[in-house]
């Protein structure tokens, strides 16, 4: 069995950090969520697991997320293999400051959540210039866009091609209205796009009240597998917001299908030897 390395995973701490998004969430509205409950669960099939930030509360709320994981991953709190961390890049102030700072906590690659954002958010120049210059460092950025965004996302694409980006999440799907076209044009127009990849992860919270989250999601896995190729993939589990659909144990077992498809060259690739190389990964 190929252990898994897990490039999405969430944590809470609510005595340290804010969460609004989360109260009206009843699976995340309560309770820490740490990598003691995570590997509970997830038990050796997944033999690494990065921090994915969290969209805390406050402007420079990131600042201190950033901050307290990397002093727990650095004590051993959290069995943490790396940290993607937030970053503002539709700000000239003060950004090549924290993109430094950041390099020293350890980050291993960053993301801005843009489906709630303004579109023309990532279509500045600032913007782009400045996921470049995290393309200069070697690290890469995580793309954050829902289904109506894909196009908007490939523009950001062509203007940092130098840049490993990371599509979140297979570009968010809304696999229960049963939307496909519009999403599947999106995917093969970014696919083009040699410097994207894309995150085999979230997709079961998608499904809405389907009961077999294997077959609602096939077509949409199916799609990214014969775009973006194994090669091109990585994976991650997006908990605790897979606890929305299959939860973490059943996203295991149905990812271990769909890599038992595949030749044992690409199921490593998809596993973990995609984000290794992606997120720089040595251990």
């Amino acid at each position: 069995m190929v252990a898994l390395i897990d490039t999405h995973t969430h944590l809470i701490h609510r005595s340290a950090l804010g969460y609004s998004w989360t109260e009206a969430i009843p699976e995340l509205a309560t309770g820490d969520f740490t990598t003691a409950d995570y590997f509970a669960i997830a038990g050796e099939e997944v033999s690494g697991a990065l921090y994915m930030e969290m969209a805390v509360d406050g402007s420079d709320g990131y600042r201190d997320e950033a901050r307290h994981l990397a002093r727990l991953m650095r004590e051993g709190t959290e069995r943490l293999s790396g940290l993607v961390l937030s970053c503002r890049p539709e700000r000239a102030e003060g950004f090549d400051a924290w993109i430094e700072e950041c390099a020293y906590l350890g980050a291993s690659g960053f993301r801005r959540v843009l489906h709630e954002m303004p579109d023309p958010t990532s279509r500045t120049a600032v913007y782009q210039a400045n996921v470049r210059s995290i393309g200069q460092l070697g690290l890469p950025y995580d793309l954050s866009y829902n289904a109506g965004q894909l196009g908007i996302a490939r523009e950001l694409a062509i203007a940092c091609p130098e840049t490993r980006l990371v599509l979140n999440h297979c570009g968010v799907p809304r696999i229960a209205a049963g939307e496909f076209e519009p999403w599947r044009d999106g995917i093969t127009a970014l696919a083009e796009v040699p410097n994207v990849y894309c995150k085999l992860s979230g997709v079961t919270a998608y499904c809405g009240a389907a009961t077999d989250k294997a077959a609602a999601i096939a077509p949409y896995v199916d799609h990214v597998l014969e775009t973006f190729g194994p090669y091109r993939m990585v994976w991650g589990s997006d908990w605790p917001v897979v606890n929305l659909g299959s939860g973490l144990a059943g996203w295991i077992a149905i990812t271990r299908d769909i890599l038992g498809r595949l030749s044992s060259d690409e199921e490593l690739a998809i596993a973990s030897g995609t984000a290794r190389s992606v997120y720089r990964l040595t251990s």
